[in-house]
């Protein structure tokens, strides 16, 4: 495990040292993509309504300490950003955010289009203040086209995307048990932003970042919209099965499943040959994958000898025999996952504190040899950085902090 390191986000070295975001996002789909960015050192400044902040602070798992309850849930997407209080609907805070912006490299938002046109903080009104500035708004459907007005979820990004329809038990529409749709926005944006930030590089151009949940979602329906527009065909949920691969899927053994990739020539030979029954392999019906693809073939032939190889052996035993000779991997639950050897080695679990409270988390996929992202640290309390943000970096005095509290401007 991973210490945090729980120094100032703006001193923290990495590819994005330099680089400051003011983060105008709350709970996943939008907060996922600055985390990421400020876990590759950018200056992130999360800001957040003194009386209507970020509500997944009250999303479990809680942790109480001295300080009060805490979320692990919020301290898992807020790490190394900067705690701001403002209320841009007053116009004093439009004032300030304003001036953060002509200093600021990249704006994230994620209201529904058409909110921060009208507190007058419009990617329009902003690159009139700076010019440079990428300004990122992921929404549920985009900010143009008939529905970008929608309220959204991530429920709602599923099921106009597509991956609903095709997710789940044969005949059953079930939704991916994780927010997809909000990871997938959150990881584009981050991509979108980068690439922005490179065309500020070569051209001192800033640009608006659009990214849509329904977008994101439809790009990970894998070969569903193609087989539909060059064969006519609407696909359905498979359950465990694959559209044009066998076998390929969830099979159970002694202790719970495994998933088992034998399709390939190679790896069916492979697997023959290592639960010991080679003469499958001169079985006229399963010669090619073409042939173990057929459905017949496959439930009566293909099926029965996997479940044959599984039935009596363990997911260890499965997973030591196969060893680098075919795809199997033992399907682990979240426990299992947290104690894997592998995911530890490769430093995906690490801790983040909040308010005095650790939390066990989860790291960053994103691996760079020589600027590795920075995963331990700390998410902020509400309004935790407030005077060293505006005081500090932007500059007010001691008396115009004091007067903006006072106004519950901050």
């Amino acid at each position: 495990m991973q210490n945090p390191d729980a120094s100032s986000p703006a001193r923290r070295p990495g590819p994005l040292s330099g680089i400051v975001v003011l983060d105008v996002t709350r709970v996943v789909a939008g907060p996922y993509c600055t985390m990421l960015l400020a876990d590759l050192g950018a200056r992130v400044i999360k800001i957040e309504n003194p009386s209507d902040p970020d509500y997944v602070r009250d999303f479990p798992p809680f942790r109480e300490v001295e300080q009060g309850r805490q979320s692990g849930f919020f301290a898992q997407y807020n790490r190394h950003k900067e705690g701001i209080s403002l209320d841009l609907k007053q116009p004093a805070a439009k004032a300030l955010f304003k001036q953060m912006a002509a200093k600021a490299d990249v704006v994230v938002e994620n209201f529904r289009p058409g909110v921060m046109a009208r507190l007058g903080l419009s990617y329009e009104v902003l690159r009139e203040v700076n010019p440079r500035l990428v300004y990122a708004g992921i929404s549920g459907f985009g900010q143009q086209g008939p529905n970008s007005s929608l309220p959204a979820y991530d429920n709602s990004a599923q099921a106009a995307g597509g991956l609903w329809s095709i997710n789940g038990p044969a005949g059953e529409p079930t939704r991916v048990g994780t927010i997809i749709g909000d990871l997938a926005a959150s990881l584009y944006a981050v991509i979108g932003i980068l690439a922005a930030l490179r065309e500020v590089e070569r051209s001192g151009q800033g640009q608006l970042v659009d990214i849509s949940q329904q977008d994101a979602v439809m790009s990970l329906t894998e070969n569903a919209i193609v087989n539909y527009t060059c064969s006519g065909v609407v696909p359905g949920p498979l359950g465990n099965d694959h559209p044009f691969v066998r076998p390929y899927g969830r099979f159970p053994c002694k202790d719970g499943y495994v998933f088992f990739g034998g399709y390939t020539d190679k790896f069916w030979r492979e697997a023959c040959n290592t639960f010991g029954e080679p003469e499958l392999l001169e079985h006229p019906a399963m010669q090619t994958m073409e042939q173990r693809f057929e459905t017949d073939t496959y439930e009566t032939l293909v099926k029965p000898a996997v479940e044959r190889w599984f039935a009596t052996r363990t997911k260890a035993e499965l997973e030591t025999m196969a060893g680098d000779r075919f795809p199997l991997s033992p399907i682990k639950d979240v426990a299992e996952v947290v104690a894997d050897p592998h995911i530890l080695a490769r430093g995906m679990m690490t801790q983040t504190l909040l308010g005095g409270a650790s939390f066990d988390v989860f790291g960053s996929p994103i691996k760079l040899s020589e600027t590795p992202a920075q995963v331990g640290g700390e998410a902020p309390l509400l309004g935790q950085h407030t005077d060293d943000v505006l005081g500090g970096w932007l500059g007010l005095s001691d008396d115009e902090l004091t007067q903006l509290r006072e106004g519950g401007v901050i």
